[in-house]
């Protein structure tokens, strides 16, 4: 079994000014405010922020769960928020899913291999005769017993059950991997275990993540890139060491003071943002952040910032880090 995808295109996904707006009364909630991304062939792009910030909801957009409300989407050089229902059955062949919560998403009435049978049966991944060898083999590379291809999920620990939510994704042979807390509900130590396991299998398979999480020090153990989302805006994004090195936006650096050092290293002092987070049906005019940011200038009030490239694809969305920028460029 073997999944390199050689000889591609480097960008193997794109999202363009991506918006998703849900209706209450007569409000529009702003889960994904226009936001715009690539993902590299072969890459792990972390997404974190927090909870409410939109990085579900714009997970199940890219995969189509959820339509957008604008912009556009593209995999492999095609826009996929314009697919027909025949052209998404076939496109799930190429992008995948690892919900947070394996038991819920996996069905407790059928054994784990007519589970896998009937998925790798529906896109035809091998011949019939094949599919029990297949399979079985398929959960010895997620770390499991042939053996439990007759077993149902209650039988099975929560790190065991996301082995097999694994195996799932991976028997269809995709290119792209949206890991959706994949390992927030796991205890610690099978989280380490977890995270290896994916390593492998993108090392193996040559497969892209999209690795969305709350938990910061997940996110730089896996990652490449890191994009920091904040009320549906996507406020920072960069390579993982730059990004956790020398952060710009206040709202990241605020973000990353919070996690926990056990290197024995004096600590920098935690930054505390003031106030909370705003209400998705009231969220503030001009910059999202300005409301809790400790830099904030009046511009911020009124001017809506632009995701710009900083230096070396490290982008940002402040007008007050644009600023300094120029300052400094400008006294050289």
């Amino acid at each position: 079994m073997s999944i390199k995808h050689e000889k591609e295109p480097e960008i193997l996904l794109e999202v363009r000014d991506l918006q998703k707006h849900f209706k209450k009364g007569g409000n529009a909630i702003k889960a994904v405010d226009g936001i715009s991304f690539q993902v590299k062939r072969g890459e792990t792009l972390g997404i974190v922020g927090e909870s409410g910030c939109g990085k579900s909801t714009m997970g199940r957009v890219i995969l189509q769960l959820l339509k957008p409300t604008e912009g556009e989407v593209w995999f492999e050089g095609n826009d996929i928020s314009k697919f027909s229902n025949t052209q998404l059955r076939k496109l799930r062949k190429d992008i995948q899913i690892i919900f947070q919560d394996p038991f819920g998403s996996l069905n407790q009435r059928m054994t784990v291999g007519a589970m896998l049978r009937e998925i790798v049966r529906f896109h035809s991944i091998v011949p019939k005769a094949e599919e029990l060898r297949f399979i079985q083999d398929l959960l010895r590379k997620v770390g499991l017993n042939a053996n439990h291809y007759w077993s149902y999920p209650h039988k099975f620990s929560g790190g065991q059950r996301q082995r097999i939510s694994i195996a799932r994704a991976l028997a269809v042979e995709p290119k792209l991997i949206i890991c959706d807390e994949a390992v927030s509900a796991l205890d610690v130590s099978v989280q380490a275990q977890i995270l290896n396991l994916l390593k492998k299998l993108k090392r193996e398979f040559g497969l892209t993540y999209i690795f969305i999480s709350h938990d910061l020090s997940v996110v730089k153990h896996i990652s490449d890139r890191v994009g920091v989302m904040y009320l549906g805006k996507m406020v920072e994004l960069a390579g993982k060491k730059e990004i956790y090195n020398n952060p710009l936006h206040p709202y990241t650096k605020a973000l990353f003071s919070a996690i926990p050092d056990i290197s024995g290293k004096e600590k920098a002092t935690i930054q505390v943002l003031k106030g909370d987070i705003p209400s998705p049906l009231n969220i503030p005019s001009g910059c999202h952040f300005h409301t809790r940011c400790p830099n904030a200038i009046a511009e911020c009030k009124v001017n809506v910032p632009k995701f710009r490239d900083m230096s070396d694809n490290h982008y940002v969305s402040c007008d007050v880090v644009r600023n300094d920028n120029l300052v400094l460029e400008g006294s050289r």
